[in-house]
């Protein structure tokens, strides 16, 4: 039987004021102890309700640990009940995140559950791409980049534009010259999630803003009856980036042929790009190479940091050899 909800709402406010006079000990502990009295009952509405009030009390009192600790009940809850995503759920998942105070550790492990938790309860074998948006949105705030990059490339219509932004904002830290490979960060997870839209997005906004903050960079307007493309003549790889897009758009084997073929000296010097582009020959132009392993997985954890060791908290440069780019300050 379901507990009355002014019985909640008594619980939810007596815990509010001890978090306002600072016991916040004893209100974490209290709200543990009662929603695992409700879970034990299987009154699953009752759990999540105080689960909720209590962790965003705590978020909001700068509490993360103990608010972060409830937060991953929650999520816990959510899974035990088998609660599927819908807009209620998410908006509760999305505000307690939202409250996170910054650099809070518990906070990358909260998304780790929330999103896995979406990708069981929901439609979407990832996560839902509204939960992966905010977090890669809070990430990129917080200049995460990593972290940006995983959330943001399985988010929605909206975070490519988040993603470019936050790439071209790594890049200024670098040299001029490693534009292309900053770039190259969203360009690629996109395209080997086949979503060519977000990456023709990502790269037009990069390449945008290279241009207004970069008045000495020489660039040309070249234009066909079919596409109108800017060419950088210092910055051959980004060139190539852009014919590859036109090159997956109009699903032309030929033509990436003939770019990879062009391009391939300056490929060769960056050393981190064979993997991606053999997986792009095979996913858009039938181009068989012979690998063992799972190449998507394998590409996307070598791109984004999934696999292998741990990537530093926030490096200043990707490096690369690539010739310097004349005209950039």
């Amino acid at each position: 039987m379901a507990s009355k909800p002014s019985k909640i709402q008594k619980t939810i406010s007596r815990q509010q004021e001890r978090i306002a006079a600072g016991d916040y000990y004893e209100a974490h502990q209290q709200l543990r102890t009662i929603s695992s009295r409700y879970v034990k009952a299987q009154d699953w509405d009752a759990a999540i309700d105080v689960l909720y009030g209590g962790a965003l009390a705590l978020l909001k009192a700068g509490q993360g640990g103990s608010g972060g600790d409830l937060g991953l009940m929650l999520v816990d809850v959510l899974g035990k009940s088998e609660r599927k995503v819908d807009g209620g759920t998410k908006g509760k998942l999305l505000t307690l995140l939202r409250t996170f105070p910054p650099n809070e550790p518990t906070k990358k492990r909260y998304v780790t559950e929330m999103i896995a938790w979406s990708a069981s309860a929901g439609e979407y074998p990832h996560g839902d791409p509204e939960l992966h948006h905010v977090a890669g949105t809070l990430y990129a705030e917080e200049a995460e980049p990593y972290d940006a990059e995983r959330h943001l490339t399985l988010g929605t219509k909206d975070s490519a534009e988040i993603l470019a932004k936050c790439e071209y904002e790594w890049y200024t830290q670098d040299e001029s010259h490693t534009a292309p490979l900053y770039a190259a960060r969203c360009i690629f997870p996109y395209l080997l999630t086949s979503n060519l839209r977000s990456a023709n997005k990502a790269y037009l906004i990069f390449t945008s803003r290279l241009s207004s903050s970069n008045k000495s960079l020489m660039v040309q307007e070249v234009s066909s009856t079919s596409s109108d493309m800017r060419v950088y003549p210092s910055l051959p790889l980004l060139n190539f980036l852009g014919l590859l897009l036109l090159a997956v758009q109009r699903g032309s084997a030929d033509l990436y042929k003939q770019l990879a073929k062009h391009y391939a000296p300056y490929v060769k010097e960056v050393g981190s790009w064979d993997d991606a582009l053999a997986t792009i020959g095979e996913m858009y132009f039938g181009i068989k190479i012979p690998r063992q392993g799972n190449p998507l997985f394998d590409m996307m954890g070598t791109m984004m940091g999934f696999g292998g060791a741990s990537p530093k908290p926030r490096p200043k440069k990707v490096e690369a050899q690539v010739p310097p780019a004349e005209g950039l300050d």
